[in-house]
C-alpha cells in the first residue's frame, strides 16, 4: 500500500467526508476523492459508503483503520526518534479538557513544560465537550469517566469534588440553607441540562432532587462567576472555588465525588512528545492531590 493513499484514507475516516478531510489536508476534494479511489482499486474492495451526509466506513474500511493507526503510529514513532536523537521533545500535542480543569489548573502549570522543552508545542483546548481521539480532535484528552470502549490507554489522575457555595455577599443577605429542602427556597445557579455531555456531569439531582435552577451556564468557570457575584448558590468545584475568597461553602450539604481521567489513543503510545506531556500532567496532579479533595 501506498503511504500517502493510506494517510488520506485516514484523514476521511476521521472527517467522516471527503471535503472535511480534504480542507484539513491542504489538498482539493477532487485529489482526496481520486487517492481514495486508488486505495479501494488497490486493494480491490470498497472502503467507504458515499452518503449524503458523508463517508462511511465499510465494514473493509473498519478493517483498514485498524492497520492504518498501526502504520501511522510506526511512522510518527520513527519520525520521533530520528528527530529526538539529541534528547529533544519536539512537535504539536493537544490537549482537551473540560473548561474548569483546563482554564483553572492546566493552564497555569503547563508553561513549565514547554519551558523545559523548547522544541515542543503545546495546544490546550478547555471547552465543556467531548473529544474524539480516534478522529484526532485531540492527542490527550482529560474525562471525567473511563472510556467503555475503543483502543485507549486510560490512566486515572484524582478524584475530585463538587460542592455547593455562595458569595459571602449572597449569604449575608439570604443566610445558608442548613439541609437540602432548603434549597428551594434560595436563587440558585447551574448548568444547562441539554448541553451536559457527560452522565457523571448531570449531578444537581444528587444535591437535591427538586433542584431548579434561575440562572444556568454551560460553563463550570462561568459558573463560579456568577456565584461570586452573588447570583446564588451553586455546584462548584472545591478547587476552583478555594481560588475565590469570595466565597463559603454550603456546610448543611455534603460534597459529591467525581474523577479525572487522562486518556490517549493506543496508537500514540510510543510517541515521545505524547508521553512527556502525559506524564507530565501525571506528576503535578499527584503533586497537588490535596487541592482537589
Amino acid at each position: 500500500m501506498n503511504w500517502d493513499d493510506v494517510r488520506i484514507f485516514l484523514a476521511v475516516a476521521r472527517a467522516g467526508q471527503i471535503l472535511g478531510a480534504a480542507r484539513r489536508l491542504s489538498l482539493n476534494h477532487a485529489t482526496v476523492s481520486r487517492r481514495v479511489a486508488a486505495l479501494e482499486e488497490a486493494l480491490r474492495t470498497k472502503l467507504f459508503r458515499r452518503l449524503t451526509t458523508g463517508s462511511e466506513l465499510t465494514p473493509a474500511g473498519e478493517r483498514l483503520l485498524v492497520i492504518a493507526e498501526r502504520m501511522e503510529a510506526d511512522m510518527l514513532a520513527a519520525r520521533a526518534e530520528l528527530a529526538e536523537g539529541d534528547g529533544q521533545v519536539s512537535g504539536t500535542v493537544r490537549v482537551g479538557a473540560p473548561d474548569g480543569f483546563g482554564v483553572s489548573y492546566l493552564a497555569p502549570r503547563l508553561g513549565a513544560l514547554v519551558e523545559q522543552h523548547p522544541e515542543l508545542k503545546v495546544q490546550l483546548v478547555p471547552v465543556p465537550r467531548s473529544f474524539s481521539l480516534s478522529r484526532r480532535e485531540a492527542d490527550i484528552a482529560i474525562t471525567t469517566e473511563r472510556p467503555a470502549e475503543g483502543r485507549l490507554v486510560a490512566v486515572k489522575l484524582v478524584d475530585y469534588s463538587l460542592g455547593l457555595f455562595a458569595a459571602k455577599s449572597y449569604a449575608a443577605t439570604h443566610g445558608l440553607p442548613q439541609e437540602r429542602r432548603e434549597l428551594a427556597s434560595h436563587r440558585l445557579v447551574g448548568y444547562v441540562p441539554d448541553l451536559v455531555f457527560s452522565p457523571s456531569l448531570d449531578y444537581a439531582e444528587e444535591f437535591s432532587p427538586a433542584w431548579d435552577a434561575g440562572f444556568m451556564i454551560s460553563s463550570a468557570l462561568g459558573q463560579a462567576e456568577a456565584v461570586r457575584a452573588g447570583a446564588g448558590i451553586g455546584i462548584l468545584h472545591t478547587f476552583i472555588a478555594r481560588a475565590m475568597p469570595e466565597l463559603v461553602a454550603v456546610e448543611g450539604v455534603a460534597p459529591i465525588r467525581r474523577a479525572y481521567w487522562l486518556v490517549y489513543h493506543e496508537s500514540m503510545r510510543g510517541i515521545p512528545r505524547i508521553h512527556t506531556v502525559a506524564d507530565f500532567i501525571a506528576l503535578r496532579v499527584e503533586q497537588d492531590r490535596q487541592l482537589f479533595t
